[in-house]
């Protein structure tokens, strides 16, 4: 379960200080498949880097699984994050002189995951989701951006994470291939019983998420449970 309890984030500026994210509260259960959505500004990007621990907020609590991960100390956050928190980036953010591969294995590497085993899982991952045989060898630079972003879902689920947060994943690929990410996406929730946040500007995807919610000014302003 992800539970966000009371949260804020703010900013000092020249005019003093701006609410990024303001009193924001929700909860996702595990295995389900969140959406968020808002117009530019709202605080959507804001709001991920808090859910994975990429910055700290200014007062509220972030339980993932059982673990506020706002107390915990900056050592044990960086562990955290690598072993329990899966990231997914519209840009993909591949390592680009890494194969297919290698790039689902380097997490597993950081983790201490034994050679054997970070192989072993590396293929079985990339074979789910639709990469298979000669193109796991292939450097990103060879592989089109759907591909691509299949290797980045496959990384992201590497260490087994409790959550998987994914900033416009479908945003830089056509309709098709966006949908096939997508069901993807939905897929995985179901099978590896992960939970999934992803921020989108598609309201024809938000729409098919097991819950979305609207983000405006910093507030939650609408909450779509279905």
């Amino acid at each position: 379960m992800l539970q966000v309890k009371d949260l804020h984030k703010s900013f000092k500026t020249g005019d003093g200080n701006v609410n990024a994210i303001d009193g924001v509260s929700f909860s996702v259960p595990d295995g389900q498949f969140a959406s968020i959505i808002g117009k530019s500004g709202s605080g959507k990007s804001t709001l991920l880097s808090l859910l994975g621990a990429l910055d700290k907020p200014t007062s509220g609590s972030i339980v993932v699984g059982e673990k506020d991960i706002v107390k915990l100390h900056d050592h044990t956050l960086i562990k955290y994050r690598c072993e329990k928190i899966g990231f997914v980036f519209q840009n993909y953010n591949l390592v680009p002189n890494l194969s297919a591969i290698e790039n689902v294995v380097l997490p597993m590497e950081f983790a201490g995951v034994s050679k054997t085993k970070r192989l072993v899982r590396a293929k079985e991952l990339l074979n789910q989701v639709g990469l298979e045989g000669g193109k796991q060898n292939r450097k990103p630079g060879r592989l089109s951006g759907g591909e691509q972003q299949r290797v980045a879902i496959a990384r992201a689920l590497a260490n087994h994470p409790s959550l998987i947060l994914a900033d416009e994943p479908t945003g830089n690929l056509d309709n098709q291939t966006g949908k096939l990410i997508f069901d993807l996406l939905h897929n995985l929730s179901r099978t590896e019983k992960t939970t999934i946040v992803v921020v989108t500007h598609d309201l024809d995807i938000a729409g098919k998420t097991d819950v979305t919610f609207r983000l405006s000014d910093g507030k939650l302003v609408k909450n779509g449970a279905k």
